[in-house]
């Protein structure tokens, strides 16, 4: 539970971790086009990083779900135009450990280069067949993902027979599978949002422990997430609130890495939430 990152250490330990999203692309579900300028991106990642976020994910290809409009599919050389000025600006400036978000592993290389030091793969390398080889290389620790088909097709069958054994079985598989590639960090995500239903998604959340037994860090990302403002009622700008709660529910579950757009705000609950789970241990 102990990564080294290129001579800085990141502890999964007794505190949760947070990791701050930056998208800095046109069409994400919740804060698509806010920083496409390059300084306004680099300037919030340090925003981010001062709020408490020990890890900023930057991201250049949507992932949005089709219910919010087929997410833009970009080139390797878009996608690196987005990204690699931000990466490079903000390790200019800061020592913050950097995420890349992307399933193309030209991208994490030119990323990496750049000053990256861990790769978050919605597609638990799959989609690239090079990516496990590159991360290996690399000596890059990577997130690996649950998530059935593509962003445009996975929403179309959400139904599972045995929801947290599939994904577990599926998580276990991939873990096994990049260790055997020579990955040596590796983290899961469930994949909150990613080819679940509404239901699925509350399920999820409520079975996220059972996802320790995986000895890797868990991650978990249901910020502003749709099965949050649907179920209260609300919109998107609206969840923050529902947000906070998940981001609770899901530390109390065991968590390591909280995947958010609320840097502060999450910071602020979940601390107060492990201050009480250790008084209650004590």
């Amino acid at each position: 539970m102990i990564w080294s990152l290129r001579g800085r250490v990141l502890d999964f330990g007794d505190r949760v971790q947070i990791m701050g999203i930056l998208n800095v692309t046109p069409d994400s579900f919740y804060d698509g086009g806010r920083y496409a300028d390059a300084g306004a991106a680099v300037e919030r990642a340090l925003q981010l990083v001062d709020e408490g976020a020990a890890i900023i994910d930057v991201g250049g290809e949507s992932s949005r779900p089709l219910m919010y409009g087929a997410a833009e599919q970009v080139s390797v050389d878009e996608e690196c135009r987005r990204v690699l000025p931000i990466i490079a600006g903000v390790r200019r400036q800061s020592e913050a450990i950097l995420s890349i978000d992307t399933v193309k592993s030209e991208v994490v290389r030119r990323a990496f280069e750049a000053g990256a030091d861990i790769i978050n793969d919605i597609s638990a390398l799959q989609q690239d067949a090079a990516m496990a080889e590159t991360a290996a290389h690399l000596g890059a620790p990577v997130v690996l993902m649950h998530r059935r088909g593509n962003t445009a097709t996975m929403q179309q069958n959400t139904h599972y027979d045995d929801l947290i054994g599939e994904i577990y079985g599926f998580l276990e598989e991939r873990v096994k599978e990049a260790r055997a590639q020579g990955v040596e960090y590796v983290a899961v995500d469930p994949g909150l949002g990613f080819g679940k239903s509404r239901e699925g998604n509350l399920a999820l959340m409520r079975g996220l422990d059972r996802f320790l037994a995986l000895q890797c860090p868990l991650l978990v990302g249901a910020s502003r997430k749709s099965f949050i403002w649907k179920t209260l009622g609300l919109s998107v700008e609206e969840s923050l609130g529902g947000s906070l709660a998940a981001a609770v529910l899901a530390a109390a579950s065991g968590a390591h890495l909280l995947r958010v757009h609320d840097v502060a705000q999450t910071l602020q609950a979940v601390r107060l939430a492990e201050a009480v789970m250790r008084e209650a241990g004590e």
